[in-house]
């Protein structure tokens, strides 16, 4: 998820968000840095499934990096962090108050 909503969340379930949101940015730059080597690793090369695979996991870093392979990957970047967000902001909270 993105910084702001892994703040939140973080505030929600009884966390620190500075530390939440420091995890947020070094996954991020470790996604986008690592995650396009990785996925050429593993021969993976359809642009949608690149995008979702740095979108969900880089957030907005992983999804600017997307972009520059190309404006598909770029899309889908965008699309599954904002889906990882609403699923997180919403799923999470309810998750851990399942288990308390």
């Amino acid at each position: 998820v993105t910084s702001p909503i892994a703040m939140l969340v973080a505030h929600q379930i009884g966390g620190t968000a500075a530390l939440a949101a420091v995890f947020v940015m070094l996954t991020g730059v470790a996604g986008a840095i690592l995650g396009p080597t990785l996925l050429k690793l593993c021969r993976v090369k359809h642009q949608a499934a690149m995008g979702l695979a740095l979108g969900i996991t880089a957030h907005a870093v992983g999804t600017s990096r997307a972009m520059q392979e190309s404006e598909e990957c770029g899309a889908f970047a965008a699309l599954a962090m904002s889906l990882m967000g609403m699923l997180t902001a919403v799923l999470l909270p309810l998750a851990v108050a399942f288990w308390s």
